[in-house]
């Protein structure tokens, strides 16, 4: 495994078209309604835009990206929509606590053009990691609140050597990571195959995932909690409030094929594991024994977990919207740093059991009260942006060189790696000291005997130390 020790270099100013931005609309007619949002959808929690970068060596028409994006904005209209309050909430509710919903008016995505003073070469050599320079590729809407911004924004940037930068801000309210792959692969098919239709159909309806009347919340659900708890109040840590208080840093590693099977090596033949739990039980254990915590605090991993087929009756094929709930493991620092990789794996592969339909149902039903939060604060939360296709988006002239956010934040991304399908990348942003630790504890943790390095860590007082 790797460290991305690339130094992030300030890009320049793009220099944008004098027509730009401008709305692009659906090509044809398409229904005006309200679309309704699931409690899925439209938590506090994913109030915001996806945004992704994606690097191509050779440029695609930006007219014909024009033309395509219309043509796609007919069937995922929800797109070209506008965000809102629902009718159901009260003027006098916190815009915290308002239920949203669509408004399918046709309005239009927006698009802008651009031109960077920079090669591809370049830009992968100087950005080596996301850095705030890298905003400026994604035009920013001068909007008042979260609603008042397009559901969809794309900027399309031409370099000197001919390449292209694309980037895209979906809205999370409207699609998960697996419904940004589904649009965004569908509009590439469409411009690089411009007489055919997208391979999958949308299935836009969200009432599949209303919740029951009356309400049954039949389950604890550990990832939520209906208070913010300030630091140091009833024992509880804000972590990732001090974190985002201080300078933060992007720490990125990528595993290699070969370096996660040896990491899989740790843990069976005792316990069979998924890429996925093997990569987020060490990510874990890593990011607690860097931030030096009390080993009396409980910590949590939060992580999505695709519910399509997980729900009776399963989701239709084409769902686009919110089809994720968060997987919750939950331990002390004690115990997740002095134990083998074994104990965090068997947390995430209960917290990923125990997501039934019944569970899923619950938590839809008590998501009813607006004032539930998610629980964020001694957690670590990994969206896994790897196995979703994201990587192969192709608008005719080739794969990307590149892909992945525009910015890096305490969220931490499994992402894929372009052209190695194999490898993932792993990308979170700490303090400066602690992403030190935290790479050291990623990328020696398997260079040395585990019990060894266990044995290396001491109780002194309510810490750890090594």
């Amino acid at each position: 495994m790797t460290a991305d020790t690339k130094k992030s270099a300030e890009i320049p100013d793009c220099e944008y078209h004098p027509n730009s931005p401008s709305l692009i609309t659906p090509h044809r007619s398409t229904p005006t309604h309200s679309l309704y949002l699931s409690n899925l959808d439209d938590q506090k929690f994913l109030r915001f835009s996806i945004k992704y970068l994606y690097l191509y060596e050779k440029g695609v028409c930006v007219e014909s990206l024009k033309l395509s994006l219309s043509r796609i904005l007919t069937e995922y209209y929800p797109l070209a929509g506008r965000l809102r309050a629902s009718a159901s909430s009260t003027t006098h509710e916190s815009s915290d606590y308002q239920k949203l919903e669509v408004d399918c008016n046709g309005e239009g995505a927006l698009f802008a053009e651009a031109y960077l003073d920079l090669s591809v070469v370049e830009f992968l050599e100087f950005c080596g990691k996301p850095n705030k320079s890298w905003r400026k590729l994604l035009y920013k809407v001068d909007a008042l609140c979260f609603l008042d911004v397009p559901p969809l924004v794309v900027q399309v940037t031409n370099l000197r050597c001919g390449g292209m930068i694309l980037c895209t801000a979906i809205n999370h309210c409207l699609c998960d990571g697996i419904g940004t792959s589904q649009f965004l692969n569908a509009w590439a098919h469409i411009t690089s195959n411009p007489n055919s239709d997208p391979p999958i159909q949308p299935f836009h309806d969200r009432h599949v995932l209303k919740p029951r009347t009356p309400s049954k919340v039949t389950f604890s659900h550990p990832v939520f909690t209906n208070f913010t708890p300030k630091m140091g109040e009833n024992g509880h840590f804000a972590l990732n409030k001090y974190l985002q208080s201080q300078p933060l840093v992007a720490t990125s590693i990528t595993f290699s094929p070969s370096q996660i099977l040896k990491l899989k090596s740790k843990i069976t033949p005792s316990q069979k594991c998924t890429t996925f739990e093997a990569l987020a039980s060490h990510t874990w254990q890593a990011w607690v024994k860097s931030l030096n915590l009390s080993h009396l605090l409980n910590v949590k991993l939060l992580f999505s977990v695709n519910i399509r087929k997980r729900v009776k009756p399963e989701l239709p094929q084409g769902y686009y919207g919110n089809g994720f709930v968060l997987g919750c493991a939950e331990t002390t620092v004690k115990d997740l740093v002095t134990n083998n990789l074994c104990h965090g794996v068997k947390l995430v592969q209960q917290a990923k059991l125990c997501l039934n339909d019944d569970c899923i149902r619950s938590m839809i039903d008590m998501l009813e009260d607006k004032k539930v939060r998610t629980d964020l604060s001694v957690t670590l939360v990994i969206s896994q942006w790897s196995k979703l296709s994201l990587e192969d988006l192709d608008f005719g002239s080739g794969k990307p060189s590149h892909m992945g956010p525009i910015a890096s934040d305490i969220y931490c991304l499994f992402l894929p790696v372009a052209k190695d399908p194999e490898s993932v990348r792993v990308l979170v942003s700490l303090p400066p000291k602690t992403a030190e630790k935290f790479e050291f504890y990623m990328t020696q943790f398997l260079e040395c005997d585990q019990n060894i390095e266990l044995n290396g860590y001491h109780d002194n007082g309510d810490r750890l130390t090594y």
